[in-house]
């Protein structure tokens, strides 16, 4: 083939157009926003709701969102009763969510107030390599006093969190973690009941006001969003609502089936992604395994306050030594006798199971919460850790917890049989 200077000439000059362009596009495509929206006020209305939590404030300056998280040691109330030294984000443990969209840019300021080094990793968010926030491996880590400086476009909608890279053992432990809410560019198409809820455990031995960060069992205070029931808020829906509650676990070891009673459900996404319709099954509960974040969807079918917590029998309790001897079916009268010459009023607990310590409110140590439940309408409800009331009425009030349900008196509610009852059905007891 002949190949003339006038062909070559033209090749040559359609390349160069053509590269150009792609250069054009490609600086285009890695330039910050063009500063075309307006900035926006500081602590803009959220779009989630976080019991017993709260949204980072964010401002947008010339097309990027800015946050400011701080890393810092405070007291926190686990429960009333139950104080701790903490180490956290910005005065709270987890930190405030931080809520985005699809496609925003955002600058994100991390200032470093703890006695050691830390770092954020953005776990499940896709960033670039520098942004990925491991200590000796993406980056220095943020030393004491300083402030660094994270930058990247979330490109995805989703729900992740955020967690240090360094001395993950200690810091994690101690309450470092958070939850990260990016919504999808156009919004949800009917009204969404949204909730962010992050499960966490710490052994806080007796009487101590620091959590144990050594260990890796019997971790016995359990919280929602860094409290303890009866000290954690509820969830609220009216009847028909769809009601989606996005489940985070940053904690030490343990994996949590998170248990809904009323309700069936679907997991429609996890922090890898949305899940697709034909892979979703109904389920009451969801195993949240260590280092992941499930999301779940339902319909609001039945007025009610519908218990949600984790079926682990341990995590849904507060502060109980495991190391106690079993008392159940003991006679400890002699032993009762005994002890109480030395000290008055002493009276063993255990021999007739766990339930009496919450029903008696027996005083308690300094700095402890064990077995303490909280005051529900039919008597003490002696959950405690990982458990919350999910309140469905047919209308609520915006802005007012709806109280105690009170059932409909055709409903019935399960009480003592009559010697009536007995008799006509046979029953024997």
């Amino acid at each position: 083939m002949t190949v003339s200077r006038r062909t070559l000439l033209g090749s040559t000059l359609v390349g160069a157009a053509a590269l150009a362009t792609k250069t054009r596009a490609a600086r285009v495509a890695h330039a910050a926003p063009a500063p075309d929206a307006p900035d926006e006020p500081k602590g803009s209305p959220p779009k989630l709701v976080v019991p017993n939590g709260s949204v980072l404030p964010s401002v947008k300056k010339h097309g990027v969102r800015i946050y400011h998280l701080r890393a810092e040691e405070f007291d926190h109330e686990i429960a009333p009763g139950l104080t701790i030294k903490a180490w956290g984000y910005n005065g709270s443990t987890p930190g405030p969510v931080l809520e985005a969209t699809e496609g925003e840019h955002v600058r994100i300021y991390v200032t470093n107030k703890l006695p050691e080094a830390t770092t954020i990793h953005w776990h499940g968010v896709f960033v670039p390599y520098g942004m990925d926030g491991v200590a000796g491996l993406t980056q220095e880590s943020i030393g004491p006093g300083k402030t660094f400086k994270y930058e990247f476009v979330f490109d995805r909608a989703g729900t992740f969190m955020y967690h240090p890279h360094v001395d993950e053992m200690t810091q994690i432990a101690l309450g470092m973690m958070g939850m990260i809410v990016v919504h999808p560019r156009g919004g949800d198409r009917a009204r969404v009941r949204d909730y962010a809820l992050m499960t966490h455990e710490m052994m806080v031995p007796i009487g101590a006001a620091r959590a144990e960060p050594l260990a890796m069992n019997d971790f016995n205070v359990l919280t929602f969003n860094g409290k303890a029931f009866p000290a954690t808020d509820s969830l609220v829906a009216e009847i028909g609502d769809t009601v989606r509650i996005r489940i985070g676990n940053l904690g030490p070891m343990d994996h949590h089936p998170i248990h809904l009673h009323g309700h069936a459900f679907e997991v429609v996404a996890t922090d890898g992604g949305v899940v697709p319709p034909s892979a979703r099954v109904p389920e009451t509960t969801v195993l949240v395994p260590t280092g992941t974040v499930r999301v779940i969807e339902f319909r609001a079918r039945a007025a009610g306050d519908w218990p949600l917590h984790c079926h682990m029998t341990h995590h849904a309790m507060n502060q109980m030594g495991h190391a106690a001897a079993n008392l159940v079916g003991a006679d400890p009268q002699g032993l009762d006798a005994k002890l109480s010459r030395v000290v008055p009023g002493y009276m063993t607990m255990g021999g007739r199971g766990m339930h009496e310590m919450s029903v008696m409110r027996m005083p308690q140590p300094a700095n402890a919460i064990s077995m303490v439940g909280g005051k529900g309408p039919h008597g003490v409800i002696d959950m405690g850790g990982m458990f919350t009331v999910v309140k469905v009425r047919d209308r609520l009030v915006a802005g007012q917890d709806p109280g105690w349900y009170v059932p409909d008196a055709n409903q019935g509610t399960a009480s003592e049989a009559s010697a009536s009852d007995l008799l006509g059905d046979g029953i024997t007891p």
